[in-house]
């Protein structure tokens, strides 16, 4: 077996703006839902920014970025993948003209990736909707959203289409089912949320994402779009029929996003969940022309997998399970409760491979743990063999399902520097190969240290993945 990946694979990392930039009001911006969730998904959101919300500084990389992108490229990057702040470009999200400072900005970080040879992949929207818009229209449950994110949207291809050639939409759009405030900017709280207006937010979601889509092509051909979904494959949690039918059913509320991006209609099972809750969506004949319009590539997050029962017994909720399912009593977990599978990525690039026959791009995956800094050669960094063992089997498991035949185009780790986690707004919550010097309590210097993983991911991508075990 070829024990290297294709040529021309992209190795890199990936962050979000509401989670590393800092400087939440600087240069015109004003704030997003991200602002006010000083706990993350884990907490209420408040009315306006505390001061506790360790996002509003973040790792300052809005400051810093110019030696950070060096740190990526000494690790040898290929691609970085972020997301640019919708209210740094459109500071309510509802005017009708962009802040200049706030696309200057951009101008310079990827003047600084491309200095180093790094391309960008660019996500137009993660998690970070401007606050007037979650306030004012209840995020996407509005249809003006679909507008206004086009207004934003085009924007962004105009000024940096030319030299940005990947593009992400929205990420992890199925987020939206379990997490409407996070995912859809929905400032109804979700056990108050309707099914019929959390079904029209997704409709809209996925309108706008099929009209940028369209929009970009237009001013760029050459420019690839991609949909960006929460994988995560759902086993059986015995072979009881009932409990494989029970872990489909689950599977197809996840895939149905894709199903649409790749696909440009809604599937039917879909449809009979509509049906069967008593939603008529607010459709249109131009919504319908303008879902047709399908993406380039599938990319996704990959963190774990879980089972599902329809035994009401066996329900057991666990630890990490945001989107549901029950733990799998064979896997190990991490300290979130995030249960580690590595066999579940080859899994899932097979079935998502063999559905929609699109190149897909795994643009998450990672491992959160509590790094403790130490010397060695009197240098500080983090002995971090458990995050270099769940980096080799993940990436051995991609290399297999490329063996499979699958067409993948790169892989971008999960925070190669440590942010806020965007779940607990914890700093402990550490992912990079690059430690920051930042605590939950918001004490710290903020200095950058290479851990022991920086060297293993260079020797991983100086060799296109020879070095993996």
């Amino acid at each position: 077996m070829d024990t290297t990946f294709p040529d021309g694979f992209l190795w890199g990392g990936a962050v979000a703006a509401n989670q590393y930039e800092g400087a939440y009001l600087t240069d015109g911006k004003l704030p997003s839902i991200q602002d006010v969730m000083p706990q993350g998904i884990l907490g209420p959101a408040t009315d306006e920014p505390t001061p506790d919300n360790l996002k509003l500084e973040g790792i300052d990389f809005y400051h810093r970025y110019a030696d950070d992108i060096a740190l990526f490229a000494e690790m040898g990057f290929k691609i970085f993948r972020f997301s640019v702040a919708w209210s740094r470009i459109f500071p309510n999200g509802d005017e009708l003209e962009p802040n200049e400072e706030g696309l200057a900005y951009y101008d310079r970080v990827l003047d600084e990736l491309d200095k180093h040879g790094i391309q960008a992949m660019i996500t137009i929207s993660h998690y970070e909707t401007p606050l007037h818009l979650a306030k004012k229209y209840d995020g996407w449950v509005s249809r003006d959203l679909i507008g206004f994110y086009e207004r934003y949207a085009r924007v962004l291809f105009e000024r940096y289409g030319h030299r940005v050639k990947y593009w992400l939409t929205f990420n992890e759009i199925n987020a939206v089912m379990h997490e409407p405030l996070l995912s859809g900017g929905i400032w109804t709280p979700k056990d108050k949320l309707s099914d019929q207006d959390k079904y029209q937010a997704i409709h809209h979601e996925l309108v706008a994402s099929a009209s940028v889509t369209k929009i970009a092509h237009e001013i760029n051909p050459d420019i690839q779009v991609g949909c960006m979904v929460i994988a995560m494959p759902t086993y059986p949690l015995t072979p009881d029929p009932r409990d494989v039918w029970a872990a489909t059913e689950t599977d197809h509320s996840n895939l149905a996003f894709s199903d649409v991006h790749v696909r440009g209609r809604y599937p039917g099972y879909f449809l009979r969940t509509l049906r069967e809750k008593g939603i008529e969506l607010d459709i249109t004949d131009a919504d319908r022309e303008t879902l047709t319009h399908t993406v380039d590539f599938v990319s996704f997050s990959y963190y774990m997998s879980v089972c599902e029962t329809a035994d009401p017994a066996k329900k057991i909720k666990g630890q990490g399970n945001i989107m549901g399912g029950v733990p799998n009593p064979t896997l190990q977990a991490s300290e979130w409760g995030w249960q580690i599978d590595p066999i579940g990525l080859r899994w899932i690039l097979n079935q998502f491979w063999d559905r929609w026959q699109k190149p897909l791009f795994i643009v998450e995956n990672g491992l959160g743990a509590k790094d403790v800094l130490v010397e060695r050669d009197g240098v500080p960094t983090v002995e971090d063999d458990y995050r270099i063992e769940y980096l080799n089997d993940h990436l051995v498991q991609a290399r297999e399902a490329v063996e499979d035949g699958v067409e993948l185009l790169g892989y971008t780790w999960w925070g190669p520097i440590d942010v806020v986690s965007a779940s607990s707004a914890q700093m402990s919550k550490r992912y990079g190969f690059i430690y920051v010097d930042r605590n939950d309590d918001g004490s710290g210097t903020l200095e950058r240290h290479k851990k022991k993983s920086f060297d293993f991911y260079r020797a991983v991508i100086e060799s296109n993945g020879a070095s993996l075990a």
